[in-house]
């Protein structure tokens, strides 16, 4: 479905509405949206005026690059030495995260990537920090991903669909001559993704990603071409990593088990080993030290980071001293192996970039990221609660797990249910101002439920949704409501849904379910239609989503992915619903909103509808940002009345 055809069903749909008319604002299409509130415009610029810093790697040197926001887009920073100042090295008018330093040049380079307008056809730029030059490396349209240095810092290896604009291929670049990609392993169906090098540079660890509890681990000879599967079960797969002498591959992974376990295959014997099997909990990164001494890991404990290092030679743990309590992400050692970088966040401090000596036991701040002109001593933590639901494990009903913030004072509060996007996600206690701002400004208690389908509670939780259980997870939302209710803080005559992508979803889905048990809804580049998503998404990513949704070829499948899509039944939403939709999202097409303004428009309903030329899946830029919670904060402003 093209953007022509949806400015024709937004333009229909436009002449049915009773709001706001139509109106553009630079990249920014309003439709049935009014003027933001008063309130809103004077108080929530204070809370979105903070900003987060993330580690991204170590300079040879062992100054660390950071990825931070200073204007409109988040871009690389070097940070010379612990709280240091941060010293911006590109100003690109897109959002850069990815910063790779190469392991051994000097002067000093890294590689980063960035895309156009939230398409996600990321190119891969070489930044040279003495001359200050930035050069591109890829062929400026395709899709590129999965960059990795080669430990002599000679070359890269990098997933790209330039061969078809589907396939998932691995190329091997050399990085002084950029003309010099070569195709090494060509993709037969698989989405390949590299994922180490081999320390002699000869072969490169490689992931076949099926879905998330469906993946392969493969070695390929880059010389000739060639891969071999590791002998290894059917299992999800988080992460692979060789060894310091190559003989052996460290991996996190199911194998079939409920959790991603920190595990060691012998390539020699072939017969893995477990490294955690005392933690029943996910790992969720891990990290080798280039000597091969130590690997440190995060495991995801009931939605919290817990760190460990293990010192592989004495077989011991630790527990590191001095870090704060929060989420951690983004692990990487120095090129000594004594610094291990990482980046933590909780839902009362923004993310900053910290480093571990491991020699003194003692942490090392980098950054510390500024909140704002707000009192963050009101800021409330996440509180962890369990609710029971519509089916049993045994005797007992089953029970799912949330993050509840709820405002100070007496209630009943107003509810926002906050949904995740995946479905393969997971809500977590991170850090989030403008959930601050609902609790604390709005009076809003905001619960992010961990519905079925969930990661981070063991591989048959996360498959409880899968094809012709979709709407089981929507259950999981009916049985908050019950909780809700039963609950005197809360105000059950007050609830309000959002989420993004299969977030928005739900959203849909609820209102079409339990439309009369609440106020409306927000729906952020959500699915309206499982059929029409499934034909429109890009096509590099279509297989993937058929193994969790259902394939929409099969008949049967088809007509029961049609039942349950709540654009068929978008006549039943009739409460008030926020729409908003990136017009370049290559993962759910602006098609999947427009199509649903559409139709809820043409039985009646009202919509808002907020649209961004410049962005895709999600709005990224902090102006389009700012402009899209404004008006979520107003449309749940007028909820409250």
């Amino acid at each position: 479905m093209n953007i022509r055809y949806i400015a024709l069903l937004l333009a229909c749909a436009t002449t049915l509405a009773s709001a706001q008319p139509r109106q553009e604002i630079g990249n920014l299409v309003l439709d049935g949206v009014p003027a933001h509130s008063a309130r809103v415009a004077a108080t929530l610029d204070n809370w979105l005026a903070g900003r987060s810093a993330s580690f991204r790697d170590f300079l040879p040197d062992g100054s660390m690059l950071i990825s931070t926001r200073f204007g409109d887009a988040e871009q690389i920073h070097r940070v010379e030495r612990p709280l240091a100042a941060r010293e911006q090295i590109t100003f690109e008018a897109e959002p850069i995260s990815l910063a790779l330093a190469n392991p051994t040049a000097a002067p000093a380079q890294f590689l980063y990537a960035r895309d156009r307008g939230g398409d996600e056809n990321a190119q891969l730029y070489l930044h040279d920090l003495q001359t200050r030059s930035t050069r591109l490396l890829t062929d400026g349209k395709s899709r590129h991903g999965g960059a990795l240095w080669s430990r002599d810092g000679r070359f890269l290896a990098y997933q790209s669909n330039a061969r078809n604009g589907i396939n998932q291929d691995v190329y091997v670049l050399e990085v002084a001559n950029s003309t010099s990609a070569r195709l090494v392993v060509s993709s037969q169906g698989q989405t390949w993704q590299p994922l180490d090098w081999s320390p002699d540079g000869t072969r490169l660890l490689l992931l076949d990603y099926r879905s998330v509890t469906d993946a392969d681990l493969h070695i390929a000879d880059i010389a000739k071409g060639t891969t071999a599967r590791l002998p290894l079960p059917k299992s999800g797969i988080g992460g692979a990593r060789f060894s310091a002498d190559g003989r052996g591959v460290w991996f996190s992974a199911d194998l079939g088990e409920e959790f991603l376990q920190l595990r060691y295959l012998d390539l020699a014997d072939t017969k893995p080993r477990t490294l955690t099997a005392d933690l029943p909990w996910d790992i969720d990164d891990f990290e080798v030290d280039p000597s091969g001494r130590y690997i440190a890991y995060v495991a995801n404990v009931d939605g919290y980071s817990r760190l460990e290092l293990r010192d592989l030679g004495s077989n011991t743990t630790r527990r590191p001293s001095g870090l704060p309590a929060g989420l951690i992400s983004n692990l990487r050692f120095d090129a000594r192996g004594t610094q291990l970088g990482l980046t933590i966040e909780s839902a009362t401090s923004p993310r900053d970039a910290w480093s571990y000596d491991i020699d003194k036991d003692a942490a090392l701040r980098w950054t510390r990221s500024e909140s704002g002109p707000v009192d963050t001593q009101r800021w409330q933590a996440a509180e962890l609660v369990r609710y029971p639901t519509w089916d049993r494990l045994g005797k007992q009903p089953r029970q799912i797990p949330a993050f509840v913030y709820t405002p100070r004072g007496n209630g009943p509060h107003p509810v926002v249910i906050d949904i995740h996007g995946g479905p393969e996600g997971q809500s977590r206690p991170g850090y989030s101002p403008y959930i601050q701002y609902l609790v604390n400004e709005l009076g809003y208690a905001v619960i992010q439920p961990n519905v079925r389908g969930s990661t981070g509670y063991g591989r048959t939780f996360t498959q409880l949704d899968n094809g012709r259980l979709r709407e089981d997870s929507v259950r999981d939302i009916g049985a908050l409501l019950v909780w809700i209710a039963a609950n005197p803080q809360f105000d059950a005559k007050r609830v309000v849904v959002m989420g993004g992508s299969y977030g928005g979803y739900m959203v849909l889905a609820s209102l079409v379910h339990y439309g009369d048990r609440l106020r409306g809804g927000i729906d952020v580049v959500g699915i309206s239609n499982f059929v029409t998503f499934l034909n429109n998404t890009s096509g590099y990513r279509r297989d993937l989503r058929r193994a969790e949704y259902g394939d929409e070829r099969d008949p049967s499948m088809r007509a029961f992915l049609q039942r349950i899509s709540p654009l068929n039944r978008a006549e039943t939403i009739r409460k008030p619903l926020l729409v908003v939709q990136g017009l370049n999202d290559p993962r759910v097409p602006a098609s999947e909103s427009a199509q649903l303004v559409a139709r809820v428009r043409g039985s009646g309903g009202e919509v808002w509808y907020l649209a961004a030329k410049d962005e895709g899946h999600g709005f990224r830029k902090k102006a389009n940002r700012d402009f899209y919670l404004k008006t979520a904060a107003t449309f749940l402003e007028k909820l409250k009345e």
